[in-house]
């Protein structure tokens, strides 16, 4: 089986390119460089040339703060770009993995884990664009795997890890939000999951949205604690503060946490507490 990565070059990409390595199947990685994925063409062209089963989109654009100002940008690659390559699938009938986010949910506030049936309610553009992307899945009618996830860190790119080990190694005290709650996802760990349901070919008579995020519960705040702890940077004094310290021009979710019942239950997949995660990949930063 031939395997397009799109976004190859970010975090999630970068750790599939690790996991997929002991593949029995064949993995073509492309980030903007080698692909236009917002040109039918483009994609067309790649797909017959690669002769493409699976492609996995890990391409987005991502920043929160950018996206208010270029909701035009936001939704070609966001939407419009789901939407060919979804089409691109369903034209062959390959399956689409692609990667949605949490930010689909925010303006209602639920007090329980997030299910995949929940309404999405984006309070800003990157959220709103991230739902119309898995919107255009829907509608195209090819076979799908939409995982949303949240709060993505690994030891590629840039990251809330790497700035908190950055801050707390170098200033007095920093100050991290409280009000928001959800849960990191090591990258690695959704590679994984990605890699078991792809190489065990578990999506079969699967299609639909599910949740993926590691197991637990912690705010920013506790998260960039328990960052420093293990770091060993103790000089710096991590203190608590709200949202509305921070003017933004997105409402961030104040409580995005996933239920992962569906996923486990459906494939079987393995999902890590938080805490474990992070310890391994502060130590795979050679943190530890």
């Amino acid at each position: 089986m031939n395997i397009l990565v799109t976004g190859a070059n970010g975090q999630l990409g970068s750790e599939i390119k690790l996991v997929a390595a002991s593949s029995r199947d064949r993995y073509i990685f492309t980030d903007v460089a080698e692909l236009d994925i917002t040109s039918p063409q483009d994609v067309e062209a790649m797909i017959e040339s690669e002769n493409v089963d699976v492609i996995v989109n890990c391409a987005a654009f991502t920043d929160v703060e950018a996206a208010e100002d270029n909701y035009s940008l936001a939704e070609r690659l966001n939407a419009e770009a789901v939407g060919i390559l979804a089409r691109a699938m369903a034209g062959r009938g390959g399956l689409l993995v692609h990667i949605s986010t949490d930010y689909v949910f925010g303006k209602e506030v639920y007090n329980t884990p997030c299910r995949e049936d929940m309404k999405g309610t984006p309070t800003g553009v990157y959220g709103l664009t991230k739902l119309h992307g898995e919107q255009a899945v829907l509608e195209s009618g090819c076979e799908h795997v939409i995982i949303r996830t949240a709060w993505l860190y690994s030891e590629f790119g840039r990251n809330f890890v790497k700035t908190m080990l950055r801050l707390t190694s170098s200033k007095p005290s920093v100050s991290v939000v409280i009000d928001q709650v959800g849960t990191p996802t090591y990258a690695l760990d959704l590679a994984k999951a990605i890699f078991k349901i792809l190489e065990e070919r578990l999506y079969v008579g699967r299609s639909g949205i599910y949740n993926y995020s590691d197991q637990g519960v912690c705010s920013w705040f506790d998260f960039a604690r328990e960052i420093a702890s293990m770091a060993g940077n103790s000089a710096c004094e991590v203190v608590p503060c709200r949202s509305s310290e921070f003017p933004s021009k997105v409402q961030r979710p104040a409580y995005s946490v996933l239920d992962k019942t569906k996923i486990i239950q459906s494939f079987g997949v393995e999902v890590p507490y938080w805490r474990d995660s992070l310890s391994e990949c502060l130590s795979k930063m050679q943190v530890l």
